[in-house]
């Protein structure tokens, strides 16, 4: 059957009203934050509800049609570009918060409610939700759920997948499964759900979730400390989790800095220029908690591992240290920066960086690199900046280059290619370095069951 009549067939299933073949539309509901591949799908599809999910799938199947999904769009490994004339099923217009169960703190909604979205539901009932994104005001949970999404609160609750209670998914083949109801404990065999979080849509779409929801942190306070190296970083993290329960521990470096400052116009936490920056978090109930934390602060200083340092004082003070952190990408983006998260065990993050930052002066000296990350729980975002000299494509290929040596070290220390963007077909090259192809075998074999005719995200994650 040919695009036309493709396309007629979704008209005739969901109604004119709710397909898009014009080429913004195309460009616009086609890709994600990515830019390095081509955009060529041959429709955009906006089903409300599962079951015309569902009947989408079917169709797909029928007619040999291969179907992407998209949330929020705010990938960054391509996970959710159309670049061979798919179907582009967009969760725009499933955005309702379906129930709310207070007893059991979880709510049940559909994949394209917005991260914030649940957020402030969650607040409105003196709840929270604590999986937070730079790109929580437009990235959906289904999207979240699909990639496993980090953050910045990791270190204290987890990915995305702590906080999955059940799922409902249309598989590739068409099948409606409803995984785990939101049971705590279920011990009645496998625990298909998650195969789904994590699995970028290869196996299925996610339609609706039940998620949990947790109490609201108290008194949250936020320090800002300047590094002379490096090395000093891990002792700190060490100094305050043997007293305190941080909610956030993150780093960034003096060119993240310098850049911040410049884009957002604020004032520098403090006069003292340092080689790194430290941005921790934590709870403060009761006073003895702040305490301690000065103690703590004030012993590292003396170790010499923290040259100057701040605490905010009133939440809005608060809200300002932390831009320092959630502007970054905002500020790097007009150099085209060429992004990459992996993880190592947090043992290894300092031989890894000083591999990495030898290979980059030594190969590449014309470019700049900056480093920032959730240090805490092991995920480092290396950004790759263009230089002004350099055409976009010769830029991209010798970042593409790097990698080769980038992942070869990520290998080396036993980490992981992707910490929490995905693969996409960014880094699907380069899966081998995380897994063995006995591994990916295994995926294969398990696509191959939800997802007889491939048509579920094809070439993501592998081939």
């Amino acid at each position: 059957m040919n695009s036309h009549e493709i396309i007629e067939e979704l008209s005739v299933l969901l109604g004119e009203h709710r397909i898009k073949t014009d080429v913004d539309s195309l460009q616009h509901w086609g890709s994600d934050r990515t830019r390095h591949f081509e955009v060529k799908p041959l429709a955009i599809v906006f089903p409300s509800n599962t079951d015309e999910v569902q009947q989408i799938v079917q169709l797909a199947n029928k007619l040999h049609f291969a179907i992407t999904p998209s949330g929020g769009r705010t990938g960054l490994s391509a996970g959710a570009v159309a670049s061979n004339g798919e179907v582009v099923v967009s969760m725009d217009k499933m955005d309702k918060i379906i129930k709310f169960y207070p007893s059991d703190r979880m709510v049940r909604l559909q994949a394209g409610v917005i991260t914030e979205q649940l957020q402030e539901f969650a607040l409105e009932n003196n709840l929270f939700f604590p999986v937070d994104l730079a790109a929580s005001g437009s990235c959906h949970l289904g999207g979240n759920i699909s990639t496993n999404a980090g953050g910045i609160k990791v270190i204290r609750y987890g990915m995305t997948r702590n906080w999955i209670l059940g799922l409902t998914v249309v598989t590739g083949n068409g099948d409606i499964l409803k995984l785990n109801k939101g049971m705590v404990k279920n011990a009645t065999g496998y625990a298909m759900q998650h195969l789904f979080i994590g699995g970028e849509g290869t196996l299925g779409l996610v339609t609706e979730a039940d998620i949990k929801l947790d109490r609201t942190p108290q008194n949250l306070q936020v320090l800002v400390f300047g590094v002379p190296e490096f090395a000093s970083i891990m002792p700190i993290l060490h100094a305050f989790q043997k007293e305190i329960d941080l909610t956030a521990f993150e780093f960034f470096d003096r060119l993240v800095m310098q850049k911040v400052i410049e884009h957002s116009r604020i004032q520098p936490p403090f006069q003292t220029d340092c080689p790194y920056y430290v941005l921790l978090e934590f709870e403060a109930p009761y006073d003895i908690v702040v305490e301690k934390a000065m103690q703590i602060f004030e012993s590292c200083m003396e170790q010499g591992f923290i040259w100057d340092g701040v605490i905010s004082q009133t939440i809005e003070q608060a809200k300002n240290l932390w831009r320092l952190r959630e502007d970054i990408s905002e500020a790097c983006a007009s150099f085209l920066p060429y992004k990459v998260d992996v993880s190592v065990l947090i043992t290894y993050i300092d031989d890894f960086i000083k591999e990495i930052e030898v290979f980059f002066r030594e190969k590449y000296p014309n470019i700049s690199i900056c480093w920032f990350g959730h240090i805490g729980d092991g995920n480092l975002h290396l950004n790759i900046l263009k230089p002004e000299n350099l055409e976009k494509n010769d830029f991209y290929n010798q970042c593409k280059d790097a990698m080769k040596t980038v992942f070869a070290t990520v290998e080396k220390y036993e980490g992981a290619i992707s910490a929490e963007h995905g693969v996409g077909m960014t880094k699907k090259a380069y899966i081998s370095y995380s897994r063995t192809e006995q591994e990916i075998e295994y995926m294969r074999g398990l696509k191959r069951v939800f997802d007889r005719k491939n048509i579920m995200n094809p070439g993501k994650i592998f081939d």
